[in-house]
């Protein structure tokens, strides 16, 4: 009888372990740093336990495959764990399901739509830059649970999101100081988990010239030796670019080149003369001065030259946009440079891009087909968008990623402001300039010049957090901006920062959580 009892008593118990083992651990998905902000969430107070069991599935659609492999990699990174992946015509009963759902009715291409359960997570998309997306948001809402039951959970609940604007970009000169393969691609991985998805490269200036032309190989020969203060300068081959464009591609972020014409072109015409549209001889330049170079705006060929190169770059560039510059170009004549611009215009329609330069190209003709970057000058957008063009806002008081944060910072920049992380986030796109409405707006892209950045580290530190901030701007819904919540969830990715080893800069006015 005593021995009936006991076994019942350690049946009783064991079947009371097995429950309390697989009991959820409760968990609040609002409560979750997401950034950014997403559009509708919605929390169930529960949980789903990430652990080595855990499967991602996935459709049999091309593309998935590398989609689930990243997914995989991003959460490994942050616990430890290796996920195997299999395929999967439906939503299984346990584990991580990706599906592209043609009628899935979401708002755009980069929309998603994420269900987490205590057994199931199901990402739904449009396609595979919506899966994308959705990803970087299972990676963030990964939290550890310290509590009785240690481990890796996700909160229950349900999101659909999707951007504000089309275009989120981040822009790094590679021509001031050269930047190899792997710290572009570094930069790409640190954006895209935040939902950037534009890379601008600044391929050429007065200071050396960084993409190979097989037209005319003494832009590199020549014009790429050299950088800001002196250092040996570097150059991409066209087929390291093709390998940036494909990096940045598996992370649907589009890269945009610029060839900056007709000012900041003193390597080129250093490498061909001919190309010279002052009177001086031109020689290679190491410092950081401006608007003394223009390429010979009324010469046939400079506009074979230009030719050559829109076509080659064309060639190797995937996305839309091919960037021509224009920007303080302040030797060049007005009615020269409007030429210019006109019959750059022209070329680049050639090759079936679209045109994006600085705000002063707002001065040509210019028409809808063509994109504004504003950096400067109200009256430079407001006129683009009188003329048809969409605005890029670069506004340098509030997105140059390299003006320093206050008077200590010990690189960057300061002539057009000090921008502390506040300074950064507390502004809203909509109304920054009377004149340019929502509509006109084709996103927001922060630029990076690297005068004073030499390392990867340099670049780390102005960039974040001060980029987060802008993803947030380009990506959220304008009632879910707020610098009192976003302030406290950049302050929980201070340990994500951190874990990815990004010398980020600590600004005082965050609550870091670091440890």
């Amino acid at each position: 009888m005593i021995k009936k009892t006991m076994a019942a008593l350690s049946m009783g118990l064991l079947m009371q372990l097995g429950v309390s083992c697989h009991q959820p651990i409760p968990a609040d998905l609002s409560q979750v740093s997401l950034i950014p902000a997403p559009v509708k969430l919605k929390a169930n107070g529960s949980s789903y336990l990430v652990s080595e069991k855990t499967t991602i599935y996935i459709q049999d659609n091309a593309g998935t495959d590398k989609l689930a492999s990243l997914l995989s990699q991003q959460i490994e990174s942050v616990t430890g764990l290796t996920l195997k992946v299999e395929k999967s015509d439906k939503a299984p009963a346990k584990g991580i399901y990706l599906a592209i759902d043609s009628e899935t009715k979401l708002a755009n291409d980069e929309a998603y739509d994420l269900n987490i359960g205590e057994h199931t997570i199901v990402l739904k998309a449009n396609g595979p830059a919506g899966l994308f997306r959705g990803i970087q948001t299972i990676d963030q809402a990964i939290v550890k649970h310290n509590g009785e039951k240690a481990g890796w959970i996700i909160p229950t609940g349900s999101i659909v999101d999707y951007p504000q604007y089309e275009y989120r970009g981040v822009m790094l000169d590679v021509s001031r100081h050269f930047f190899g393969v792997d710290d572009v691609k570094r930069v790409i991985d640190l954006a895209a988990a935040y939902k950037i998805n534009v890379l601008h490269l600044h391929l050429t200036d007065d200071q050396g010239w960084r993409i190979e032309i097989k037209s005319w190989p003494k832009l590199t020969s020549v014009g790429g030796q050299t950088q800001v203060g002196g250092g040996e300068g570097g150059f991409y081959t066209q087929e390291q670019f093709k390998e940036i464009v494909a990096y940045a591609g598996e992370r649907f972020v589009t890269v945009v080149p610029e060839i900056d014409m007709p000012g900041h072109t003193n390597a080129a015409v250093v490498a061909y003369p001919e190309l010279n549209g002052t009177k001086k001889k031109a020689e290679l330049y190491t410092g950081t001065k401006v608007g003394f170079s223009t390429l010979a705006t009324r010469k046939e060929v400079t506009y074979q030259f230009v030719d050559d190169v829109i076509r080659e770059l064309s060639a190797i560039t995937e996305g839309p946009y091919i960037h021509i510059g224009g920007d303080e170009s302040h030797v060049t004549k007005e009615d020269d440079y409007v030429y210019f611009i006109n019959r750059t215009k022209e070329i680049v329609a050639k090759y079936n891009k679209i045109m994006i330069g600085w705000d002063e190209i707002a001065h040509a003709a210019i028409d809808a087909s063509d994109v504004v970057q504003y950096w400067a000058k109200d009256k430079n957008a407001v006129m683009g968008v009188e003329k048809g063009a969409k605005v890029l806002l670069s506004p340098s008081k509030r997105m140059y990623l390299d003006m320093k944060y206050d008077s200590t910072t010990h690189i960057g920049l300061d002539w057009a402001a000090l921008i502390e992380v506040d300074q950064a986030y507390n502004w809203h796109p909509e109304t920054l300039v009377e004149g340019i409405d929502k509509e006109n707006i084709l996103g927001l892209e922060s630029p990076l010049w690297t005068e004073t950045v030499e390392t990867m580290d340099d670049i780390e530190y102005l960039v974040f957090p001060r980029l987060i901030g802008h993803a947030e701007l380009g990506w959220s819904k304008p009632e879910h901006r707020d610098w009192n919540s976003y302030k406290q969830r950049l302050a929980d990715h201070g340990q994500r920062l951190k874990a990815k080893g990004v010398d980020f800069y600590k600004s005082s006015l965050i609550p870091w959580n670091v440890e």
